[in-house]
């Protein structure tokens, strides 16, 4: 079930959406002002950001535009500020796509939709990047970097730290580590998963990073942003 963080005030626009978008499965983490919804960014993993620009706490634009420094998920700005250079200012701070208020529940549906599947295309490019505060991973280019210095890793390692990346946020247990990671066929423990957690504890300079690969005990690992 695909996962969309919610920033917005009104109880009755909020309530509304999670209402019809829980019809279309999504799940909705509603935060009701700017610096809730920039945390939960932080520490949780989203498909898509339903934005509001007039929060009781933070300006909306100012919010996208630090949003947008932290991650590529895809930004739905929903708007009373129906004026031309408002739509402009919000694309320009780094919203993938604009509605102003009142709004159709199916256009807002069929815009997600449509902000989906241009996000899977462009993860499934070549030139695909995965980001984790300061952490940068290409997958075609067999390549990490952290403050743009490279980081050499095995195979296994690079693997690990790309499923880790992929979940940001997200509690993977050592069983579905070993599983993405090593495959289904692989006949050694999880143990495995605990040596090259720390292997990549060592290789990569965590402080400057604004990560944490985080033990999660009794379950698995996380790899979450931190202020």
């Amino acid at each position: 079930m695909p996962v969309a963080l919610l920033i917005e005030d009104d109880p009755q626009i909020g309530q509304l959406l999670i209402q019809e978008l829980a019809r279309e499965d999504w799940q909705i983490n509603w935060c009701r002002d700017g610096d809730a919804g920039l945390r939960v960014l932080r520490s949780h993993s989203a498909a898509m950001v339903l934005l509001d620009l007039m929060l009781p706490d933070i300006d909306g634009l100012a919010l996208c535009w630090m949003m947008r420094r932290q991650s590529d998920v895809p930004i739905l700005i929903l708007s009373a500020r129906d004026e031309l250079t408002d739509r402009v200012l919000g694309l320009d701070a780094g919203a993938d796509d604009y509605l102003v208020k009142p709004f159709s529940i199916t256009e807002v549906l069929a815009r997600m939709r449509a902000l989906i599947r241009r996000s899977r295309r462009m993860s499934g490019s070549s030139g695909d990047w995965l980001f984790a505060g300061k952490i940068q991973l290409s997958a075609s280019r067999h390549q990490v970097m952290v403050w743009g210095q490279p980081v050499e890793l095995s195979i296994r390692e690079f693997a690990l730290l790309r499923y880790l990346m992929e979940n940001l946020g997200i509690v993977l247990t050592r069983d579905m580590i070993l599983d993405h990671v090593w495959g289904w066929g692989f006949g050694g423990s999880t143990a495995v998963v605990d040596v090259y957690v720390r292997y990549l504890r060592q290789k990569i300079p965590w402080n400057d990073t604004d990560a944490e690969l985080a033990t999660v005990r009794g379950m698995g690992y996380t790899l979450k942003l931190v202020d």
